[in-house]
């Protein structure tokens, strides 16, 4: 079991669970770069780990010049290394890796509204539904009108959490627009569209509270 987020990270090497939601994560942002007007296209990235998701989406990407993205990370291993990755794809100069708190609004204010919202791996790393909820809500702060949300959510115990992401989406007012399941059959990857307004100030400063712990997660074969 990882100690740290930078540990648990190396079971992408190991984990084919996360293997295949990185596989599909990428599918869906470059779905989504490929969707967007032409002009600039803003990313923000909550949570963002070392950035393997967006940044290995960019890195082959017609449009990637295109881009002006913000991931916000806690960890400073991975900042330090998500900062190498964008060095070695030369994205340095549009795309800012901050080492900084993702709950809070105020590490978005200048990067949002955003065309594209990346909160994947935080689902599963809320207290409740309640509190579930509550992130959805906020979203309106970090997105556009129309902008494309990515988002993962694990099963546990035989329990299809991905089903409760999607129904609160759904009441919350956005449009899916795609769902997978990984081929393990436990990790979900949905995206879907806000279809409201943005709000252009946070409905409150802390937009959700983060309480998972790496050393939950254990290590799934390869298949």
């Amino acid at each position: 079991m990882a100690k740290d987020w930078f540990e648990w990270h190396d079971l992408y090497q190991t984990d084919a669970r996360l293997q295949q939601r990185l596989e599909i994560v990428r599918e869906y942002i470059t779905r989504s770069l490929d969707a967007a007007p032409s002009g600039q296209i803003q990313v923000v990235s909550a949570c963002a780990g070392d950035g393997r998701d967006l940044l290995g989406a960019l890195a082959n990407h017609p449009r990637a010049q295109d881009v002006q993205a913000r991931l916000v990370e806690l960890n400073p291993q991975l900042v330090e290394r998500g900062r190498a990755t964008l060095e070695a794809i030369g994205l340095t100069k549009q795309i800012e890796f901050i080492n900084g708190d993702a709950t809070l609004a105020a590490a978005y204010s200048g990067a949002v509204p955003a065309d594209i919202v990346i909160v994947c791996g935080i689902f599963g790393n809320l207290a409740n539904e309640a509190e579930l909820q509550r992130l959805i809500r906020n979203l309106s702060y970090l997105s556009k009108s129309g902008a494309f949300v990515l988002w993962t959510r694990g099963h546990l115990d035989g329990v299809t959490h991905s089903e409760t992401v999607r129904r609160l989406f759904q009441e919350a007012g956005f449009e899916e627009v795609d769902f997978r399941l990984t081929q393990t059959g436990d990790m979900g990857v949905g995206i879907h569209r806000h279809l409201g307004e943005n709000t252009p100030v946070p409905n409150e400063e802390q937009l959700f509270e983060f309480i998972g712990k790496p050393d939950k997660y254990q290590i799934q074969p390869v298949r």
